[in-house]
């Protein structure tokens, strides 16, 4: 029903879309593209009409986005200087053109969730339009709130009885305790955090129509909901960048732990004293973030991977976040009481920092759970980039490992990051393989031959490797590996790439990074020629 929407708030347009399937009015109206289409939809819907930008920002009015036209050339020439146009971190794509009401009364209608009573909270103000928050504040006396039980729902009565404190009676209780109850259940059925119209007004031939209304459907409700399109379950204050969207195909195809990704730097000049953060859990990478930002550092990225994820899916959030060219290091940092096992994590950046051949400097501070180890595996493994990547643990306040981030990219010789290409490994065709749960473990058994120790096997913990004509295979069905008893925990690869033969591959596809690099790497030779 409702499409093209980009983040789990919508769009104008597509909230009415879904208040009109609930049974309340909402104004004639047609999204436009082109000056063109805006000249003959004011013509089809009748003139005068009103044309808004489609952004997800409130005071559109104030800030010019709400123009209104007498006739179709009126509105195609209103259309020609809206489309195209920067307001704050938008540019204007797409206009709704409505019919112009006549408007006799707005009021304002929203229902949020009330985190001191938990419970849905419906408000009605009988004042309405621009400048609500004022209004409320001024005239506190017009407003009223009534919590929902959400195993019963809104019922009309209390809706009725709310109104009747206002003042509000006759055919006009009746009609608004209609359109509220219809809001509520709207709510419900999409799953929103927030619903918000208004105005909602009355016109002069008596009837209330939502004339503008803004829905946020529930991140974690997102996948209920495909007839939405949301692509990107997140609530940005902007359109998700591309490196954004292929961040969050990672999180919403791997449950394990956290992965998110936000992109604070448009473009990075090469000067730039700009660098990829990475941090575990909320108030550790507060913390972390400040300490950077005290040193004069700019952020390239926002990057949070907590709740115990797996090694995959540290891995794929350093490779994404080793995708914006001209990061100058690598800084990661958590709370450092971390409960999660921080061998995952070390595990995970070692593959990545490996394959990209990082060559500027990191400071990974993951102190918790087998910090140690992480330490170690991070040291061990890390020797032969030619970036120096340094290890620490809950000893190491954020603030020295900032400044040591510091002292190592001015030894670095101003060197930037430079994106690659993805490179495919090249594999034996009669290598033993089986599929992870996001990804394909490849073992070259013709490179097995000349191993030593069998490491891989001991590596394992889940134990889901086992030698059979001293070869290491599945010890578990192809199925259950699939389905997720192979952990992706990347302890196999790691012995065997550094310890023996290299024989051992996992693949953990990234969807649209390649041709996403590409990109980056085609425009970069453009500027260089």
């Amino acid at each position: 029903m409702v499409k093209d929407s980009e983040v789990a708030r919508l769009y104008e347009y597509q909230s009415k879309q879904i208040l009109k399937a609930a049974g309340i009015p909402v104004p004639r109206g047609e999204v436009v593209l082109t000056p063109d289409d805006a000249g003959r939809a004011a013509e089809k819907i009748g003139v005068p009409v009103v044309l808004k930008i489609q952004v997800w920002l409130t005071g559109r009015a104030g800030l010019g986005g709400i123009q209104y036209a007498d006739s179709p050339e009126e509105a195609a020439k209103v259309a020609s200087e809206l489309l195209g146009k920067k307001v704050k971190n938008f540019v204007v794509e797409k206009i709704l053109v409505e019919e112009k009401l006549r408007i006799t009364a707005e009021y304002f209608a929203g229902l949020v969730i009330d985190d001191v009573q938990k419970c849905p909270l419906l408000l009605f103000s009988a004042v309405g339009g621009s400048g609500i928050e004022e209004a409320v504040r001024h005239f506190p006396d017009k407003v009223v709130r009534i919590p929902v039980d959400v195993r019963a729902g809104l019922q009309e009565f209390q809706a009725r009885n709310g109104l009747r404190r206002l003042g509000i009676k006759g055919k006009l209780l009746v009609r608004l305790s209609n359109i509220l109850t219809r809001l509520y259940a709207a709510a419900k059925q999409y799953d929103a955090r927030s619903l918000e119209v208004n105005p909602l007004v009355l016109t002069e031939d008596g009837v209330l129509y939502a004339a503008d209304c803004h829905l946020t459907v529930d991140d974690y409700a997102v996948f209920r909901h495909p007839e939405l399109g949301i692509e990107v379950a997140r609530e940005f204050d902007r359109p998700a960048t591309e490196l954004e969207k292929i961040a969050y195909k990672v999180e919403e195809k791997d449950y394990r732990g956290t992965f998110y990704f936000f992109q604070m730097a448009d473009e990075i000049g090469a000067e730039q004293k700009c660098i990829g953060f990475h941090g575990a859990g909320g108030g550790g990478s507060m913390m972390s973030m400040d300490a950077v930002l005290g040193r004069g550092f700019e952020l390239a990225n926002f990057c949070d991977t907590s709740g115990n994820p797996p090694a995959s899916k540290v891995y794929r959030a350093a490779k994404i976040i080793l995708s914006q060219p001209n990061i100058r290091g690598y800084f990661a940092s958590g709370s450092g009481v971390a409960s999660q096992e921080q061998f995952h994590s070390a595990r995970g950046m070692v593959k990545a920092f490996v394959e990209e051949n990082m060559e500027i400097p990191g400071v990974i501070r993951l102190g918790g759970n087998y910090e140690e180890k992480a330490k170690e595996i991070l040291e061990n493994y890390l020797k032969d980039i030619p970036a120096v990547v340094e290890g620490y643990g809950r000893e190491d306040s954020p603030e020295f490992c900032a400044r040591r981030l510091e002292e190592l990219i001015d030894n670095n010789g101003g060197r930037s990051h430079q994106v690659r290409m993805l490179q495919d490994p090249v594999l034996s065709p009669n290598a033993y393989s089986f599929d992870t749960k996001t990804g394909k473990l490849t073992i070259d058994h013709e490179k097995c031959s000349a191993c030593r120790s069998r490491g891989c096997i001991e590596a394992c913990i889940p134990g889901i490797l086992k030698l059979e004509e001293n070869k290491p295979v599945l010890s578990i069905s192809r199925e259950e590996a699939a389905k997720g008893k192979c952990t992706e925990c990347l302890a196999c690869e790691i012995f065997c790439r550094f310890n023996e033969q290299a024989a051992v591959w996992i693949d953990l596809p990234i969807e649209g990074l390649k041709e996403y690099r590409e990109k980056i790497c085609s425009m970069d030779r453009r500027r260089k020629t």
